[in-house]
Formats: C-alpha cells, structure tokens, sequence
C-alpha cells in the first residue's frame, strides 16, 4: 500500500478520533468533572445526562403538572415552575442543573439573589444574547451588557419610580372595569379565565406603557409574547413590532 493512500486513510480517521475525543469531552468529561465539584462544596441536583442534561425531566414534569387541574390557590409555583419547585424540594434552595450540557446553578435564597442582581454587570454577567432574541428586543434592557445596560437601566429606574406607578393606577383600573363590563355578558357561560387575564395583561402594557388602547398595542403584544418561533421569521417579527411602536410613537407626536 502506498504512503499516499495510507495518508488517505489515516488522515480522516484521525480527523473523526480528535472530533470523538472532543465530543466526548464537551458533554461528558466537564460536566461529570462540574458536577462532582459542585456535590463536594454541598451543592446537589438532579444527575447529568449524556447530551440531554435535564432537559427530558423537565418537560415531563412540566406536561404532567400541566395535564392535571389546577385547585383554586394562590400557590401556583408547583404549577409554572414544576420542575424547579420538584428539585427545591429535593435538593434544596439552591441547585445545580443541566441545559443540555450547560450547567445552571438555580437560586432561590433572596439573600443569594439580591447578591446576584447588585453586582450583575461585573461579577454576574447576562449571557450573549441571541441573533433571534437581539432581533425582537434590539439592544434594549433584555440583550444591552456591560456598561451600556447599566446606563439604560438608569435612564429606566425613572419610570418605575414609585410616584410614576402611582400614576398608574388609573389605567390600570380602567383596563380591570373594562374585563369586568365585558364579562356581564358572560352571566351563567363558562368563561376561558386565561384568556382572559392574558387579554387584561395586554390591555394594562398597552395603556401604561404606550398610552393607548389594548386594540392598538394588541399587535405588538401578541407577535411579541405568544406568537412561537416557528410560526415567525424573526426578520418580520422584528419588523412588524418596528412599525406597530412607531405609529403609535408618531401618534402621540401628532398629539402633543
């Protein structure tokens, strides 16, 4: 056999060994390695699992607690977050899990929490944001790092300064009249209450956030929040909250 076709052979299967060794060590070796240092300074979690992590228990969980009526409580934690409250229970307050093979360490100790917030430009930094995501919220609060969040976050505190939200109320309660007229007509009919606060959410974002009506921030909301990735390109998601923001941006300019 000649040098070149030994060469020929041998070059991609060392190719695929170096990419297997790789592999392997990216999702197995680091977070097995991860794992058993975080269990050796008191932080436990559910068992890392090749590839998936806990992202297979987390939707079971999630469906079963789904699937089941909910009693009328308050306590809707075990409901929204089955997964996270079935692992505080048994791991504790705070724990490690695994997004495919990212690790999470999940907090729940507001002391931790506030330690978390107060020093999260530097110490606890967001994580690169997304193409999609930077698509729908451009680099506003939700995808801004570093300096550049702490300056918009600044210029935000305004607006959730305590009088401002006194101010409101108004809307607020304006928006909860208008479901409660609404539903007089609904008298001895059984009511989809979900769709209902969804639509109240929407009604209260819109007149508090963009000074106008549930009908015309209605758009933005729902392409915004419950529109799934796969029903929308992100380019024309993008887009088409663009132009909803602006119309009603240059509606209030004609305005005032």
């Amino acid at each position: 056999m000649s040098t070149l076709v030994k060469l020929a052979i041998l070059l991609p299967c060392s190719f695929f060994l170096v990419a297997l060794i790789k592999f392997l060590y990216d999702y197995l070796w680091i977070p097995l390695r991860l794992q058993h240092m975080m269990n050796s300074q008191g932080i436990k979690g559910p068992p890392y699992t090749f590839i998936h992590g806990n992202n297979k228990e987390a939707t079971k969980t999630t469906n079963e607690a789904l699937s089941k009526p909910m009693a009328l409580r308050h306590d809707i934690f075990p409901r929204v977050q089955s997964h996270v409250y079935s692992c505080v229970n048994r791991y504790g307050r705070n724990y490690l899990a695994w997004d495919g093979k990212r690790p999470e360490l999940v907090i729940t100790e507001p002391e931790l929490v506030n330690e978390v917030l107060k020093n999260s430009v530097t110490t606890f930094p967001k994580r690169k944001p997304t193409f999609f995501l930077t698509g729908i919220f451009g680099n506003g609060l939700v995808t801004a790092l570093g300096e550049k969040w702490a300056k918009q976050r600044k210029l935000a505190n305004y607006a959730f300064h305590g009088e401002n939200l006194k101010n409101m109320t108004p809307a607020v309660i304006a928006s909860v009249e208008t479901m409660l007229e609404k539903w007089k007509g609904y008298v001895g009919k059984e009511i989809e209450v979900y769709h209902e606060f969804r639509l109240l959410t929407s009604e209260v974002i819109s007149r508090t956030a963009f000074g106008s009506s549930y009908l015309e921030g209605e758009k933005i909301f729902d392409i915004k929040l419950w529109k799934s990735g796969d029903v929308l390109e992100s380019e024309e998601l993008s887009n088409g909250i663009q132009d909803c923001v602006m119309k009603i941006v240059k509606k209030r300019e004609d305005k005032v």
